[in-house]
C-alpha cells in the first residue's frame, strides 16, 4: 500500500496526537497472535485488522456452530460447519486486504505452544478455558512476550495486561488454575451476545496502545459488570 492510500485509510486514526504517522507505522510493522476465534476473538480480530496491524495470527481448531452466531459476528449462517480460522481469515482479508493473516487450524497444546507464539510480538488470549489461559501465560513468560488477557461470563468481563516491561503475570494474580468442576462456563451459564464485543474491543484497545507505546494496564485487573455498569480495578 502506498503512502497516499495508507493516509486515506488510517487518516482519522493518525490524527490522534498519541498515534500519528509513527504510531501507525508501528501498527503496520506489528505481529499479533490471537488465541481463539470465538466470542472475544471475533471483535479483537476485526479491530486489529481494521486499524492496520500488519500481521495477524489466528489459532483455533473449532468449527462454526449455530449457537456461536449470536456473539461471534465474523460468521454467518451459511458458514456453519466450516473452520473458524479459515472463515475468519477470508472475512478479515476483505476487511483489510493489506494485512497478512496467518491461520493455525490446530488446538494450542504444551507441544506446539512455543512454536505458535515464538514469531509474534504480542499475544492476545481470547480462549474460553483455564487450561489454555495458563498455558498461554506460561509460554509468554518463557518467551518474554506481552499478553493481553480477557474473560467473560453472563454480563461481566475481565481484562488485564500481563508480562509487559517487567509487569506481573497471571500466576501472580491467581497462582494456580481453579478446579474445572468449580468454574462456571458459557456453555452452562451463558453469555449475552454483546458482552464479548465490549470486552473484546477493550482488549483490542489495550493491544493497540501497547504496540504504539501508550501506557497500558499495569498490575491491574479490570472487572466490568455491564448489567449494573460497575467498573472496578483490582491492583495485584
Amino acid at each position: 500500500m502506498n503512502a497516499i492510500d495508507t493516509f486515506l485509510r488510517y487518516s482519522r486514526q493518525m490524527m490522534v496526537q498519541e498515534i500519528g504517522e509513527a504510531g501507525q507505522q508501528k501498527l503496520i510493522n506489528a505481529r499479533v497472535l490471537v488465541i481463539g476465534a470465538g466470542g472475544l476473538g471475533c471483535p479483537i480480530l476485526q479491530y486489529l485488522a481494521a486499524t492496520g496491524v500488519g500481521t495477524v495470527g489466528i489459532v483455533d481448531f473449532d468449527v462454526i456452530e449455530l449457537h456461536n452466531l449470536h456473539r461471534q459476528i465474523l460468521y454467518t449462517d451459511k458458514a456453519t460447519g466450516q473452520s473458524k480460522v479459515l472463515t475468519a481469515s477470508k472475512v478479515l482479508q476483505q476487511l483489510n486486504p493489506h494485512a497478512a493473516f496467518h491461520v493455525f487450524n490446530e488446538k494450542l497444546t504444551a507441544t506446539n505452544a512455543t512454536r505458535l507464539l515464538a514469531d509474534f510480538d504480542v499475544i492476545v488470549d481470547g480462549s474460553d478455558n483455564f487450561t489454555t489461559r495458563y498455558l498461554v501465560n506460561d509460554t509468554c513468560v518463557q518467551l518474554g512476550k506481552p499478553l493481553i488477557y480477557g474473560s467473560i461470563l453472563n454480563f461481566e468481563g475481565q481484562i488485564a495486561v500481563f508480562n509487559h516491561n517487567g509487569s506481573k503475570n497471571l500466576r501472580d494474580l491467581f497462582p494456580e488454575p481453579p478446579n474445572p468442576n468449580d468454574v462456571p462456563n458459557c456453555s452452562l451459564n451463558g453469555v449475552i451476545g454483546t458482552l464479548p464485543g465490549i470486552i473484546g474491543t477493550m482488549m483490542a484497545q489495550e493491544t493497540l496502545k501497547l504496540i504504539i507505546g501508550i501506557p497500558v494496564l499495569r498490575n491491574e485487573l479490570v472487572i466490568f459488570n455491564t448489567l449494573y455498569w460497575n467498573f472496578n480495578r483490582v491492583t495485584y
